[in-house]
């Protein structure tokens, strides 16, 4: 006798089959940081339009839409070297993010924070990369708003993750 047990898993949406098309407004940023709603903007655009289960269109034809605001933008040290430099730190972009069903007008469902997060070893560290990790390293153009590529770096790779974390959360609102 064989005895079968799965996990459920499916590669379907539990997003109500009714909606099949999104427009995404511009994020606004209201953190005192610059240059980062136009590629946390640009990358869950890109991340619907790969996924292809809700087609991205204007406004105006579009059966939901999605509206978002950058909240916060922390920096945190993680590890200090002797002379009490940060040596490796965190970054984590904080978004608020709205779902609305345009034909009714009926929001959907908001998030007060989503978050995306990574860290960086910065300057004093001495150890960098030069180069993007995860999706940021093919997809995203760094961000050029800070004084260390590091920190560029560490900014795109959050905003790529945080990116992700809003398509999921549209496409699988359970």
């Amino acid at each position: 006798m064989v005895i079968s047990a799965g996990c459920g898993y499916t590669a379907r949406s539990s997003l109500d089959p009714v909606y099949q098309s999104i427009s995404v407004s511009p994020f606004y940023d209201k953190t005192n940081e610059y240059g980062l709603q136009i590629p946390l903007t640009n990358a869950v655009i890109r991340k619907f339009t790969a996924d292809s289960r809700l087609r991205v269109k204007k406004p105006e034809e579009a059966d939901l839409l999605l509206e978002g605001m950058i909240i916060d933008f922390q920096r945190k040290g993680l590890i200090y070297d002797r002379k009490d430099e940060t040596t490796q730190a965190l970054l984590v972009v904080i978004a608020s993010i709205r779902l609305t069903d345009q034909k009714t007008g009926e929001v959907l469902w908001q998030e007060p924070a989503v978050s995306g997060e990574t860290t960086f070893y910065t300057r004093a560290a001495g150890l960098t990369s030069g180069r993007l990790r995860g999706n940021a390293e093919t997809y995203m153009n760094p961000v050029r708003s800070f004084t260390s590529e590091e920190e560029n770096r560490a900014a795109a790779e959050a905003l790529e993750q945080l990116a992700s974390e809003i398509v999921y959360r549209v496409l699988e609102p359970w």
